[in-house]
């Protein structure tokens, strides 16, 4: 099984496998039916506040501010009900060789779905 990511804004691939969007809110300029998604995890995604905490960083969204984040966005998805979102994700990880997590960020290094991504295998791994 393989869990990568990819930018909704890249065009679909019969590579890409299972297409899940992890973003809560529906990304500019996308129509749906070229999104080609087979689900979208919206409660997987930063709770509202979480999201606008982040995007409210006056110094661009620094290092320091994105390792907090990180850290309130990884205990978010431990709590319900991200946490049942992640096993939903953990499932389809399991069902399919691979998925693909779709998010709208500009930045493909410094994303909640890259946080995600870790808390998605960390599980995978403890539950064997």
């Amino acid at each position: 099984m393989d869990v990568v990511l990819k930018r909704i804004y890249e065009p679909a691939s019969p590579d890409d496998g299972f297409r899940v969007l992890v973003d809560r809110l529906w990304p500019r300029g996308i129509a749906k039916a070229d999104a080609r998604l087979d689900a979208w995890a919206k409660d997987a995604a930063p709770s509202p506040g979480l999201r606008r905490a982040w995007h409210a960083d006056p110094e661009g969204r620094s290092d320091a501010h994105f390792a907090s984040f990180s850290a309130d966005y990884r205990a978010e998805l431990e709590q319900a009900p991200a946490s049942e979102a992640l096993d939903e994700l953990v499932a389809l990880a399991r069902a399919h060789q691979r998925l693909t997590l779709l998010y709208g960020a500009k930045d493909p290094e410094r994303n909640h779905a890259g946080v995600l991504r870790e808390a998605l295998l960390a599980r995978l791994h403890r539950a064997g």
